[in-house]
């Protein structure tokens, strides 16, 4: 089965893939497990904050630690960045109740970046 860190780096290839589509700029990225932000890009001369949070089904990927994203955000204004939640779900791809082994196909649930305000 996956462990925290395999889901985590799943979750950050998927918005790393998903950034790169939408024009970012990397200026930082912090792989590590819960050290915030994960991503600092610039877009339209504009810095963004995006923390990245991966999950297994059946957690809604959309829900965040809002006191954590308040944190983040406030750490963002001093920089006059937008913060953004990135929260991405993975399940089976042929039976979600199944468990995800490191060589499974899987089915990504990510809807895209969250705002956070």
């Amino acid at each position: 089965m996956l462990n925290e860190t395999e889901i985590h780096q799943l979750a950050m290839k998927e918005v790393g893939d998903h950034l790169f589509q939408e024009g970012y700029d990397f200026l930082a990225v912090n792989s590590q497990l819960k050290k915030d932000p994960q991503f600092v890009c610039l877009k339209d001369q504009k810095l963004h904050f995006v923390v990245v949070r991966g999950c297994l089904y059946p957690e809604n990927p959309k829900n965040y630690d809002v006191q954590l994203m308040e944190q983040v955000r406030d750490h963002g204004i001093k920089y006059k960045a937008t913060t953004y939640y990135a929260g991405v779900g993975f399940a089976n791809a042929y039976d979600y109740e199944r468990p995800i082994k490191k060589n499974d196909s899987y089915a990504v649930n990510f809807e895209g970046l969250q705002v956070v305000e």
